[in-house]
């Protein structure tokens, strides 16, 4: 039986950890903000959305200066203004940003818009025209300054993996955040595989298939409402629950409802057994060949 009590469930929470390559222990479930920072009538269900996760243990939080045109990022530094140790911050900067000063200028206007001295996690948004070797050395430059505690990817593939561990200094990306969800298993076949040799943890955004808008519904299909009702949970939470299952996997799920707040964290005390999973693996095949990456 999911517990109800909200200090039982904020417990599950803390406890499901992943430790990053520097010894960090982070929570496994984060929360994310895409798609915050765009309405002004929303903002303070935001932002009480956001301080609601980190009362639930979901103290990790995921931003970028794209979501909102910084927007996301503004909506986070209200969050968090007086909790600012109790955070984890990642951000995330555009490919076009991602060299020379432009990075550096594209860091301090993140820094000022989350209204914070330094970024815990840094995040090259996805891959663009910025020679990787240029987007580490000033990661690199970044961290030597105090600007971001550590920095790493966002929708690399493998072969970009490979390229950024051959560079100097590219064994320091912390994490490669990428589309996955039961849905979306492409990075099973060979980037996951890559990353977990490497120890580089992955960071599953849109972990919830978007509540059915991506991968067909997903959480409408008859194994995972079966499962769920066998669970007496919500179908969304075997979603979020399968997701976490792995051990080096951070899920980010995205609300700016308080309540779904919650229901996400009851995710951490699901445990899915070895037949319920097998019977998701007949719905939903992990790849036998090579899937181009998923991104959205």
């Amino acid at each position: 039986m999911i517990p109800l009590n909200q200090s039982e469930l904020t417990d599950y929470v803390q406890n499901r950890t992943i430790t990053l390559p520097d010894g960090t222990r982070l929570p496994q479930l984060g929360q994310g903000t895409w798609h915050m920072g765009e309405q002004k009538d929303k903002e303070d269900d935001e932002i009480y959305a956001l301080q609601t996760g980190i009362d639930a243990g979901m103290t990790l939080i995921d931003t970028a200066e794209m979501y909102g045109n910084g927007g996301a990022e503004k909506i986070v530094g209200k969050a968090i203004e007086s909790r600012r140790d109790d955070v984890f911050l990642v951000s995330k900067v555009f490919p076009h940003n991602a060299g020379g000063e432009r990075l550096i200028n594209a860091c301090e206007q993140s820094l000022q818009r989350l209204g914070t001295e330094t970024i815990d996690l840094y995040l090259l948004h996805w891959r663009g025209g910025v020679p990787l070797r240029e987007t580490i050395d000033g990661m690199e430059q970044l961290k030597r300054e105090g600007k971001i505690q550590r920095w790493g990817v966002s929708n690399l593939d493998k072969a970009d993996i490979e390229e950024l561990l051959a560079l100097p200094n590219g064994e320091n990306c912390t994490v490669n955040q990428v589309l996955y969800h039961l849905g979306s298993r492409g990075i099973e076949y060979d980037l996951l595989p890559r990353m977990r040799r490497a120890g580089m943890p992955a960071m599953a955004y849109c972990p919830l298939a978007q509540a059915g808008r991506l991968g067909g519904k997903v959480h409408e299909h008859s194994v995972v409402q079966s499962i769920a009702n066998e669970q007496r949970v919500d179908p969304l939470q075997i979603l979020l629950a399968w997701v976490v299952q792995a051990s080096d996997i951070f899920a980010i799920p995205k609300t700016d409802q308080s309540e779904r707040v919650w229901e996400n964290a009851r995710a951490a005390a699901i445990n899915l057994t070895n037949d319920e999973l097998a019977r998701l693996d007949a719905a939903f095949p992990p790849p036998s060949t090579k899937q181009p990456l998923d991104i959205v």
